[in-house]
């Protein structure tokens, strides 16, 4: 059993204009982190933690000040923090390395932590069925779309985006809930963990993205955490050397 333990947690979705707890959620990440730093070997955040990012060249979006803060915080105290780019924050470059000491992630990544394999990352863009998605996907990742949106004054383009995101959550409803289990079948990141572990063993496959907080035994030996979201049910997992742990946040 380690003294400290890593932590994942993923989708805050700070700035997302339909919510209207917005400041009080980021207080609330804010003070839980503050809380578990002290017994923190490195964080993983896991993608979608602002509801739209962009770094201009001297600008980036207004707010989440606490947030940046504390994420300099920890990395001047050592600790290591990961942030895992996702379909919302996709285009974050090099000021959160250089001003809040994070490691960025673009992409997934393979990890050996105290002998165990994980495979980490947001979890988008993983169902190959998905062909809309993942042809969208690609577009907001290219280069030439983002030297083009740079070039937008920012209040117009971060309006934009907003108007995008609020366009978006209206096709789906307006829903805030993640969708009910589909079941292992259904279920696109499940079954991309299944085509995995038909080349390699992975102890912990551990993804954001779905809102659903999921800890799913897909063979002897190997699981599929969802770290769910700090929107609805802020929750996060855990790794003590040994197990990873689903929790939440009261």
């Amino acid at each position: 059993m380690q003294d400290k333990r890593v932590f994942f947690l993923s989708d805050a979705h700070l700035g997302a204009k339909f919510l209207r707890d917005d400041r009080e959620r980021e207080r609330k990440l804010v003070a839980f982190l503050e809380r578990i730093a002290t017994g923190c070997e490195a964080l993983y955040l896991l993608g979608d933690m602002f509801d739209f990012w962009f770094e201009y060249k001297r600008v980036v979006p207004r707010g989440h000040v606490r947030f940046l803060g504390l994420l300099a915080r920890l990395t001047d105290a050592g600790i290591p923090v990961h942030f895992f780019t996702g379909n919302h924050d996709a285009w974050a470059f090099d000021y959160l390395r250089d001003e809040c000491g994070v490691t960025l992630h673009h992409r997934d990544e393979w990890l050996t932590l105290h002998g165990k394999q994980f495979l980490v990352g947001h979890g988008d863009g993983l169902n190959p069925a998905d062909k809309r998605y993942l042809l969208l996907r690609r577009a907001f990742r290219s280069p030439a779309l983002q030297r083009a949106f740079r070039l937008l004054h920012p209040d117009a383009g971060i309006r934009l985006a907003n108007g995008w995101s609020a366009r978006s959550r209206a096709r789906r409803g307006g829903l805030v809930e993640a969708p009910p289990y589909r079941g292992d079948d259904r279920e696109g990141i499940v079954l991309y963990c299944k085509r995995v572990l038909q080349e390699r063993h992975v102890d912990y496959f551990i993804f954001g993205h779905r809102h659903l907080p999921a800890d799913v035994l897909l063979a002897p030996g190997s699981h599929y955490i969802n770290t769910g979201d700090w929107i609805s049910h802020f929750s996060y997992a855990t790794f003590d050397g040994s197990t990873v742990k689903l929790l939440r946040e009261a």
